[in-house]
């Protein structure tokens, strides 16, 4: 995927997050001057134009970026439905397994990357809204004594519904966000949620920054996998945690034909039909086929720098949650 040469914030919202002056860059993001450390980054690591996989066809670097970026434009309005369609609405149950494992703890700051529709930035503030008004009663039946009137005033005064929590969404596609955009405001989330435009190979923000790095669905499409995951390494606090959901390997011999015979012959089909798209969806097919299996892709979040990697297969190994520490 290749590398924004600038960042722009496409959207953000949440107490304390926002600024008023513009040209004021969000805290915790890198400047994008040619005289900044990006910049100069950008500017020293020029890509070598070597040869890579784009579903099964071999493209290079440069040509594999424009063509995934094409694949997510193209589907961005029916991404969601199609998803429901493909897996039969069990991607549903594979996200909330992903936040169920992450167990997210009171102010807990989460990166999403390619999280463009929203689907486990939204699981996130649920489940810590949740967790925070479970901790608010707690705290209210241990109070036995308080009237009424100081039970009321203390729900009144609650400003953070998030228990201080935040997510960002970060994707390289604009129109990923612009839907994920829409969902929020259409499903009403508000607070503690912001939206970035900016590529997982090149971070736009600080080291040290995050407790917690998702990305379901999309490291697969990214050119350097291996650079990417040195950016989830970097931006993020010691003692953060890298939580990727993942298509891989089945390792069940029978479930392994049913699904490929349903991968080729059907979801290309379905990408047709509901889409209007079916090379995108074969590209998907193909795509995951490429990916390397359980045991190398651990191998990979290890060599990135992260500790006590481990993974867990779902549904006969169609997908795995793969799981590092910043220690």
């Amino acid at each position: 995927m290749a590398a924004l040469g600038s960042w722009a914030l496409w959207s953000f919202c949440s107490r304390g997050w926002s600024r008023a002056a513009s040209g004021c860059r969000l805290p915790g993001l890198r400047s994008s001057s040619p005289r900044g450390p990006l910049g100069a980054r950008l500017l020293s690591q020029e890509k070598e134009a070597t040869e890579t996989h784009f579903g099964f066809e071999t493209v290079s670097e440069e040509e594999k970026g424009g063509k995934v970026y094409q694949v997510f434009e193209s589907v961005a309005k029916k991404y969601d439905v199609m998803n429901d369609m493909m897996s039969l609405g069990i991607h549903r149950v594979w996200k909330d397994l992903l936040l169920w494992k992450m167990r997210p703890f009171p102010g807990t700051q989460l990166l999403d990357v390619a999280g463009g529709t929203g689907d486990i930035a939204f699981r996130f503030l649920n489940y810590v809204q949740a967790q925070h008004q479970r901790k608010q009663k707690k705290q209210l039946r241990a109070q036995q004594n308080l009237s009424w009137e100081e039970i009321a005033r203390k729900y009144q005064n609650e400003e953070d519904s998030l228990g201080g929590s935040r997510v960002m969404v970060c994707d390289i596609n604009k129109e990923m966000l612009k839907i994920g955009k829409q969902k929020a405001h259409a499903q009403g989330y508000k607070a503690g949620l912001a939206w970035i435009l900016g590529d997982a190979e090149e971070l736009p923000f600080d080291d040290d920054k995050f407790d917690v790095y998702t990305i379901a669905f999309g490291i697969r499409n990214v050119t350097h996998i291996d650079q990417a995951l040195q950016e989830a390494h970097r931006v993020l606090k010691p003692g953060g945690r890298f939580l990727c959901l993942e298509f891989s390997q089945v390792n069940n011999p029978l479930v392994s034909r049913l699904y490929d015979v349903y991968s080729f012959q059907v979801i290309p089909v379905l990408g047709e039909v509901i889409a209007g798209d079916w090379k995108s969806y074969q590209y998907l097919v193909e795509s995951i086929r490429q990916f390397p299996s359980q045991e190398e892709f651990k191998e990979m979040i290890e060599d990135a720098g992260f500790q006590k990697v481990t993974y867990e297969n779902l549904t006969s190994g169609i997908v795995a949650i793969h799981s590092g520490f910043k220690l």
